[in-house]
Formats: C-alpha cells, sequence, structure tokens
C-alpha cells in the first residue's frame, strides 16, 4: 500500500489529466461491434500503474504544456501498450493478466487478434487528431520496434545460450523505445531544444529498461497474490531473463540442467525452482541483474539535469526509485 500511495503522489500534479486519458480510451474503445466496447471496458477497469501516458503528461507539464494534445497522445500511448499486452498474451499462452482471466482466455484467441490489431490502427487514428507528423513518425518509429522486439524474443524463445547483449537488445526494442517515445512526446508539446528533447527520451529509454529488468526479477522474488501470474512464469514461456543468463555465464552446469528441463516441460516443480532459485543466490545472479537495474535508473536520473528545478523535475527523479522498489 505504501508503494501504491508513493505512485499516487509522484502523479498528483497530473491525476486530473490522468483520469481524462481513462476517459479518453473509453470513448475511443466504443464500437458499433458490441464485443469490442465489451473487452475494451474489461481491460480499462483490469487495473495498470498507467506508467508510460503519466510520464508523457509530466513531460509535457515539465515543457510548459498543459492541454487537451498531452492527454490525446497520453491515451495513444495506452493503445499502443494494450495492443502489445493482448497480443503478447497470446504469444505466450498466458491465462492470466494482472490477476484476471487475459482477454485471450476469455474471448478466445481469433477476436484478441483482431482486437490488438483494432487498437493499433485506433491509436494511429488518435494520433492523426492533430497536425503533428513529427509525433506520428515517432509513434510509428517506437510501435515497429516493438513488433520487431516481439518478434526477435520469439527467435531465441528457448535458447539457453543467448547473450546478455541479445537479452538488452529485446529489452531495447519490447519496452524502452516506448517509454522513450513517450517522454519525448511530451517534451515536443512543450518548448525545448534539441538537447533537451533528446535527454527526454533517454530519461524515458533508461527508465524503460530499468522498469522491465525489475519485472524480469520479479519472477523470482514475488508472489502470486501480489503479480497476478505464476511465479516462474517467464521461464515455463521460454524467456530466458537477466538474472537466469548470467547464472549460466558463471558456469552452472545445474543451473543450465534445471532451465533446459524447465523449458522442454514448460512446467517448475517446487523442487526445481526452490534449487534454481538457490543456485540464484548463490552466483549473486538475482543481485546482478538488480545492480543492472539501478544503472539504469540512475542514467535516467542524470539526463533531467538538462532542466532547471521544478515539481514537474522532481516527480520524473523520483519515479526510478518506484520502480527500483515494485514489488509487483
Amino acid at each position: 500500500m505504501e508503494k501504491t500511495q508513493a505512485l499516487i503522489q509522484i502523479f498528483e500534479p497530473i491525476r486530473a489529466d490522468l483520469v481524462e486519458v481513462e476517459r479518453e480510451f473509453l470513448r475511443h474503445v466504443e464500437s458499433q461491434v458490441d464485443v469490442i466496447s465489451k473487452i475494451g471496458r474489461y481491460i480499462q477497469t483490469s487495473g495498470g500503474k498507467r506508467v508510460r501516458p503519466a510520464v508523457l503528461l509530466m513531460a509535457a507539464r515539465l515543457c510548459g504544456y498543459s492541454g487537451e494534445r498531452a492527454v490525446r497522445y497520453a491515451a495513444v500511448v495506452e493503445f499502443i501498450h494494450t495492443a502489445t499486452l493482448v497480443h503478447d498474451d497470446i504469444i505466450d499462452d498466458s491465462e492470466l493478466r494482472r490477476g484476471r482471466l487475459a482477454v485471450h482466455s476469455q474471448w478466445g484467441n481469433d477476436v484478441t487478434v483482431l482486437l490488438g490489431d483494432f487498437l493499433y490502427i485506433k491509436s494511429m487514428a488518435l494520433a492523426l487528431t492533430y497536425d503533428r507528423l513529427d509525433i506520428v513518425r515517432v509513434l510509428c518509429d517506437v510501435t515497429l520496434k516493438m513488433i520487431e522486439g516481439e518478434i526477435y524474443q520469439l527467435t531465441k524463445n528457448g535458447d539457453a545460450a543467448i547473450t546478455e547483449e541479445e537479452h538488452f537488445d529485446i529489452i531495447r526494442r519490447k519496452t524502452a523505445y516506448l517509454f522513450g517515445g513517450s517522454v519525448q512526446i511530451g517534451g515536443m508539446l512543450g518548448r525545448v531544444s534539441p538537447e533537451q528533447e533528446e535527454a527526454l527520451q533517454q530519461y524515458g529509454f533508461h527508465l524503460g529498461i530499468a522498469f522491465q529488468l525489475v519485472d524480469d526479477l520479479l519472477d523470482f522474488t514475488g508472489d502470486l497474490k501480489a503479480l497476478g501470474k505464476p511465479v516462474g512464469a517467464d521461464l515455463v514461456e521460454g524467456k530466458m531473463t537477466l538474472p537466469l543468463i548470467h547464472l549460466l555465464q558463471q558456469g552452472s552446469v545445474r543451473g543450465e540442467e534445471i532451465v533446459r528441463e524447465i523449458v522442454a516441460s514448460r512446467n517448475a516443480t517446487d523442487a526445481q525452482w526452490n534449487e534454481l532459485l538457490r543456485l540464484l543466490k548463490e552466483h549473486r545472479s538475482i543481485e546482478y541483474a538488480h545492480h543492472r537495474a539501478v544503472e539504469h535508473a540512475e542514467k535516467a536520473r542524470k539526463t533531467l539535469y538538462a532542466f532547471p528545478p521544478s515539481s514537474e523535475r522532481e516527480a520524473l527523479l523520483a519515479l526510478p526509485d518506484f520502480v527500483l522498489s515494485r514489488d509487483r
């Protein structure tokens, strides 16, 4: 609860705008095809921290802009992120999303694939409301990178030999570029120098990497109640994350045996999982992954000193610490 309150406090200056983003999302997910509207409402009420829209709104405020365009583009970012989630859940065959049945578990794969397509197209239609092709180009670029990242990850699924750099390339594409683009767009709505716009993009980019590294760590340190998904779900789905990559780089023969067994069977017994956790702690692999997350959180913070002190800057400076302390 304390961490939830901390996030609420960070986002307090844009609380009203975030409420408008929620309304904008619901308004534009409405369709004459009733099932689209029904699924849209289901997704909208399933939770989520709305970090990507929030950093766009906060960056816009930081750069002197507050208005309906920031709300609209924040909704666009949330449409893109949501489209990615519903497609990811099908690919991963994930039964749960945030503690509830995933969309495809409720409505089937066929409808869900097309819903994701609907959300992607709707996002671009909303972005074209205003005559800002430079912003549309940013959105198209980050969306393409996300899809490339998903495809690349599939080619590495279950690959115990994946390198750390290959893993970071997936993180950059699947997560970091959308974070970076969100913050950059907030700056583009205000008045910033090219150097400041680049600083904002880098803030979001490094924040996104830290966010994903912590998310990966939760597979080993979280619990079902907090995460809304089974612990160990990433490895069962064949995803090699940084703690596992580090463990295998240390030459842990038993660690590699367990990883290959879990990936092959798509199941982890309690005995396997407990032994794997012991090996990860023994080789300080969880500690290593957390250290890398801290590095990127600090890189994110440093970029903000391109801006003078303000309440908005302080909020953005506080966000990396919240990301590092996530437990769900």
